[in-house]
């Protein structure tokens, strides 16, 4: 979303380090005209990614080099070799968690020597000074695409019926990774403290943690109320059928998912963690609890299902919010402004040491 929406005022070009995959994703960049250099890097350490990110550097002459997730081990050499070119490092999860130890240890070289750390959150950017001693150069939160969120009355109806959900049901939704960052296993927990027939929890997502939670659905008896979809590619109409957004998480950055939830007018139940608290104002648009707390977690979906109204007035909340603060637009405008500001620095910069090598050779 970053680059399609750059592309409507700055020359972008897409890098990836795996082979194509035909996805959703290259298939949106290929509509915007973005070029992109798939590098075909192989399991494992690949010293051959050091020679095709330079032919891409060399191809496209960027002004800036943005980069995300654990690349950093193969972008940083081909940045220090290209001496005019700024380069960002965006952090989308805490700092603990974003890469390895090998990777952190990169990361604490790059962001001593040129590469300008971003948070997509207050909580993300405390984490980068926890463990590499200083402040991120922005904050700039993740956003999405809003009004792809938006959904029709019909499509709540359809998908239900798809999926063999009455209309009284009262669903609750968690779209994410079974892995034990997510820690889907206390939200089972604490839905299958619930003692009401028409409550359901579908759980749209794969990972590691798949087989142990249908043993636990089975041991609880709760395969006719909890709905493990795997990985699905049609959220929104999942949030359109669903009621209530619900994420159990360890840990978090600034997660997309609850943005989304939100886009689509459902109330959030969520962990206390990460940057979830800048995203859901509890009591307003939904409720917060502290992480591993299965009983205040349990508390909260009872009281989305015993009122309506409360359900229905926070929805609307979350909605609005999402709205007005969760647009890709800002997010762009973030960046282009940032990206603006480091390259009329960088330039500056140069010119003033021309300037001195110019008068030292007078």
């Amino acid at each position: 979303h970053l680059m399609v929406g750059l592309s409507k005022s700055h020359a972008v070009g897409a890098v990836g380090l795996f082979p194509a995959a035909h996805s959703a994703v290259e298939r949106r960049l290929a509509e915007a005209d973005i070029p992109r250099w798939h590098l075909n890097k192989r399991a494992g350490f690949d010293p051959r990614m050091f020679a095709s990110l330079n032919r891409a550097f060399r191809e496209f002459r960027p002004d800036v080099v943005h980069t995300h997730m654990a690349v950093q081990r193969y972008v940083f050499p081909v940045v220090l070799r290209h001496r005019t070119v700024v380069a960002i490092h965006t952090v989308h999860n805490l700092a603990e968690h974003e890469t390895d130890a090998f990777g952190r240890w990169v990361h604490r070289f790059a962001f001593r020597n040129r590469v300008l750390p971003i948070g997509i959150s207050q909580e993300v950017s405390a984490s980068v000074q926890r463990i590499y001693g200083m402040e991120c150069k922005a904050v700039i939160p993740n956003c999405i695409p809003v009004e792809n969120y938006r959904h029709k009355p019909e499509e709540r109806i359809r998908w239900r019926a798809e999926n063999g959900l009455s209309s009284d049901a009262i669903v609750f939704t968690c779209v994410g990774r079974l892995e034990p960052q997510k820690n889907p296993l206390l939200l089972l927990q604490a839905f299958a403290e619930l003692k009401y027939s028409h409550a359901h929890l579908v759980l749209s997502g794969d990972g590691s943690l798949r087989e142990q939670l249908k043993a636990y659905v089975k041991a609880q008896k709760l395969g006719d109320r909890v709905h493990l979809l795997g990985k699905q590619n049609n959220v929104p109409n999942i949030l359109a059928a669903s009621d209530v957004f619900v994420l159990s998480s360890n840990w978090e950055g600034n997660p997309l998912a609850v943005m989304e939830a939100m886009a689509a007018g459902l109330p959030v139940i969520a962990t206390q963690v990460g940057g979830v608290p800048e995203l859901v104002q509890s009591g307003d648009q939904g409720f917060l609890v502290p992480a591993g707390d299965c009983i205040r977690f349990t508390g909260a979906m009872k009281a989305l299902i015993d009122s309506a109204e409360t359900r229905h007035a926070m929805g609307r909340a979350a909605q609005t919010r999402a709205m007005r603060e969760f647009k890709v637009e800002r997010m762009v405008e973030g960046y282009a402004n940032l990206y603006r500001e480091m390259v009329q620095k960088s330039r500056g910069t140069q010119l003033k040491a021309m300037t001195r090598w110019a008068a030292s050779q007078t």
